[in-house]
């Protein structure tokens, strides 16, 4: 009976004492480690070059898996291979999210590389010839902005009611110069800039075939929707390390690493406003 009478109570304290720690630590573990992921290119340097220094500061290890295409950065996030993603703007993530069942949020809006449209053969918007032919990118989402880049530069109109998500050259309203729209895969605009009066190129694609953004004919006012943001599990939205994460990029540090890293992309609202 004695020993019935010990096992029990020291079974009753070591109950009590793991509750209380469990109290005590808010009954998660701290978290010490994030996993980024993003595409190769500008935005796993962003990772590397301007996000993890400064969460390193705050006493974290951040290690960042890059990929090369745009669907398993958010099946890795969905299926807990990753924290945190950064390649995707508002309305893919959005769209992918709904179609995979999953339930992903934005964390914070990062400065973006902007579509420009680059041409060897004019050194002005305005002379573009008239019948000139211009590459395009032939998916919907880049290719609706590339129509808002046009118009915003006086060459076609388009219509009121583009969807971004099916956007078409069939949307364009008036092209008084009767310029030529070639749609190509975006990853080959690039290498068309030679070859073609003009090309307009998504800005990943542009540094990825070390071009100078500030060498574009125009480059796009990119509507925030467009610009990448940092995304991660909804579940995970009010974690201590989302909330630093968020709190890095709206340091003045950040946008110093921005300036002097990433010229030519374009800020976003929010940090317009500070």
């Amino acid at each position: 009976m004695k020993w019935k009478l010990f096992l029990a109570t020291l079974l009753s304290i070591t109950l009590l004492t793991a509750c209380g720690s469990e109290e005590a630590n808010g009954g998660n573990e701290e978290k010490n480690t994030i996993e980024f992921g993003a595409t190769v290119g500008p935005y796993s340097d962003m990772v590397t070059n301007a996000i993890t220094p400064l969460l390193e500061e705050k006493g974290y290890e951040v290690n960042n898996t890059e990929f090369t295409d745009y669907i398993q950065p958010n099946n890795a996030l969905h299926n807990g291979d990753i924290d945190a993603n950064l390649f995707q703007h508002k309305i893919y993530y959005e769209a992918f999210a709904e179609e995979n069942g999953m339930d992903l949020s934005e964390v914070i809006i990062v400065p973006t590389a902007p579509m420009g449209l680059y041409s060897n053969s004019y050194d002005s918007v305005e002379a573009i010839e008239e019948g000139s032919k211009i590459t395009i990118a032939n998916d919907p989402t880049n290719l609706a902005r590339t129509l808002i880049m046009l118009e915003d530069a006086g060459l076609i109109e388009i219509s009121n009611e583009v969807d971004p998500l099916k956007a078409s050259v069939k949307d364009i309203v008036k092209n008084p110069k009767n310029i030529e729209f070639q749609e190509v895969e975006a990853a080959q605009l690039p290498r068309l800039v030679d070859s073609e009066d003009a090309s307009a190129v998504p800005g990943n694609f542009a540094l990825s075939a070390d071009m100078d953004l500030l060498d574009a004919l125009v480059l796009e006012d990119m509507p925030d929707d467009y610009r990448n943001r940092v995304v991660v599990n909804t579940a995970d939205m009010e974690e201590q390390w989302v909330k630093d994460i968020k709190e890095i990029v709206e340091s003045d540090e950040f946008e110093q690493i921005i300036d002097d890293e990433f010229q030519g992309f374009g800020k976003p609202q929010w940090m317009l406003d500070k």
